[in-house]
């Protein structure tokens, strides 16, 4: 398989949560608080500050505009006027805890978690959010969550506590409770540990690895069955894109890499493409139903 290329080398400090979205590529710098927009027909890229930390963008269903998840809490992002408005508190703030990854599945629910800032306490949880806007924990006790995504079938759900190197699998019910915890896969990979995922149409998880230079191809029954290699050892999250769903694009990170590293690896915190086989699912939009 060809080596992906870097299709716009803005040099992220934590780029994160790529969405494919009305023919563009959305994704995040966290730490750099800005949204970006890639549109790969022309090569166009725009930027949109953050008030704070933004970890996710997530559509929603019949509006132009985004759920965010910023460090404060769920926030309405309007990319026409570039305003952020507060919807709401996650978890209290003496956690430090902030948003990180999330997912839609096909019923329009929005899945993520949240994570401590630090990296330190084991206090992030993971949630759903109804389509009456309110969230409902569906598991906790992880420091760093991740990957959260969903079988092509609806049944199954997969997440990821990074620093304990596990993906875990689970069921899902008709009203979106998670049960059956179970492991999917363990990444005994020196120096690499699973970040972001994303599931294709035929039911495999495609997994990125911080550290790892690379991102894995799992099957449903945990066994890595591919790997592809890119010119950034921090990749954080990959994401189908393009006419019919077989670019994956993958975000990456400079975040915490040495000078030295960073001129061995000058491409690090750009987001990169690359032609796949096997398409993706359909980007879903978040489904509410508020007053």
């Amino acid at each position: 398989m060809p080596t992906p290329t870097c299709v716009w080398d803005l040099k992220a400090t934590l780029g994160e949560g790529p969405i494919w979205h009305r023919d563009a590529l959305w994704f995040v710098d966290i730490k750099g608080h800005t949204v970006h927009r890639y549109d790969p027909a022309n090569g166009a890229q725009q930027s949109f500050p953050a008030p704070e930390q933004v970890t996710f963008v997530a559509p929603i269903a019949g509006e132009d505009g985004f759920i965010a998840g910023l460090k404060s809490g769920l926030h309405s992002f309007d990319p026409a006027s570039g305003d952020f408005a507060f919807l709401g508190e996650i978890e209290p703030p003496e956690l430090d805890n902030r948003p990180n990854d999330s997912t839609i599945d096909a019923r329009g629910r929005l899945w993520f978690g949240t994570m401590h800032d630090g990296e330190e306490a084991a206090s992030g949880a993971l949630y759903r959010l109804t389509a009456a806007g309110e969230t409902v924990k569906q598991d906790d006790g992880v420091c760093i969550t991740n990957g959260p995504c969903v079988s092509p079938d609806g049944k199954t759900f997969y997440h990821t506590d990074t620093l304990a190197k596990t993906i875990w699998a689970y069921d899902v019910d008709a009203d979106g409770d998670l049960t059956g915890k179970r492991v999917l896969a363990r990444i005994d990979i020196d120096n690499a540990w699973p970040d972001g995922s994303v599931v294709d149409s035929q039911g495999y998880l495609w997994t990125a690895l911080w550290g790892g230079a690379s991102v894995l191809r799992i099957s449903p029954e945990g066994e890595i069955v591919d790997r592809i290699a890119l010119p950034a050892p921090n990749v954080t999250k990959p994401c189908f894109g393009g006419p019919r769903l077989k670019t994956l694009y993958f975000t990456t990170a400079r975040k915490g890499l040495s000078d030295e590293t960073l001129a061995a690896w000058p491409e690090a915190g750009g987001l990169f493409a690359v032609d796949v086989d096997v398409a993706g699912q359909p980007q879903y939009e978040v489904r509410l139903d508020l007053p």
